[in-house]
């Protein structure tokens, strides 16, 4: 016995809407909570955190970034995390690479030092040039060979240093760039999320570094029902954010 032509219609419409309500619910992000920093730039009238960046690293996360696979360590700023809805998850993620670039780059999308750290002395493998620490979470042209990162050094090697047209210094590439070393770190090497053998010394534990990021996580989701007892420091932000603010 065959299908009517209403019945049949009715399953093409509700299998549709099913599709459509199941694609919403993967992409739905909401903006993350102010960072210290962010909030301090803000008061100063410097640039702030744009939501905007909150989606591209909302949208960039694989689900191996929402699931039981994330290294032990998220709970010592999201306590709840493996319990947590996904968007809930992905807000956290947006919020944690927040920190990490008020750490690095003071929330600056045009930030471009000279690599601080002791390989800074060997030239970039795709640049040819000493390495470079650029963009919201500082990172090098030699990322785009190691992490399949949209960095075009063909099309920048004319510009200055800190152009931002320059395509490693665009927060969608930089953002989405992070977030393929970080996966890389946590999901595919396996290693804890702090650890000294991480790509940013912010992310090193017992570091300088690491004490300014961390002053950055105290005003996590809600969901992540981080105490207000927590032993992470509220007390300071990165000694250049006035500094950053009055020169923007």
């Amino acid at each position: 016995m065959g299908i009517s032509p209403l019945k049949r219609s009715f399953i093409v419409g509700l299998v549709f809407f099913i599709g459509i309500a199941t694609t919403l619910h993967a992409q739905a992000t909401k903006p993350a909570p102010p960072t210290l920093i962010d909030e301090e730039k803000a008061q100063l009238g410097g640039t702030p955190w744009n939501p905007q960046w909150d989606q591209i690293i909302e949208k960039a996360l694989p689900p191996e970034m929402l699931s039981s696979q994330v290294p032990r360590g998220v709970r010592e700023f999201c306590p709840r995390f493996y319990g947590m809805a996904e968007t809930d998850k992905r807000t956290f993620w947006a919020y944690f690479f927040q920190a990490l670039s008020g750490a690095e780059a003071g929330l600056n999308p045009n930030s471009s030092v000279h690599h601080t750290h002791p390989e800074g002395t060997k030239p970039d493998e795709v640049s040819g040039r000493a390495l470079r620490s650029e963009g919201l979470l500082q990172l090098a042209y030699a990322d785009q060979r190691r992490y399949g990162c949209d960095f075009n050094w063909q099309a920048d090697r004319a510009l200055k240093a800190n152009d931002p047209a320059k395509t490693i210094l665009q927060p969608k590439n930089n953002l989405e760039c992070g977030v393929k070393i970080l996966v890389n770190q946590i999901i595919v090497r396996h290693k804890p999320l702090l650890t000294l053998s991480g790509y940013w010394s912010t992310l090193q534990p017992d570091t300088p570094s690491y004490r300014v990021f961390a002053k950055q996580m105290t005003n996590p989701p809600i969901a992540c029902g981080l105490s207000n007892k927590s032993t992470i420091s509220k007390w300071a932000t990165t000694k250049s954010v006035k500094h950053d603010a009055k020169s923007e």
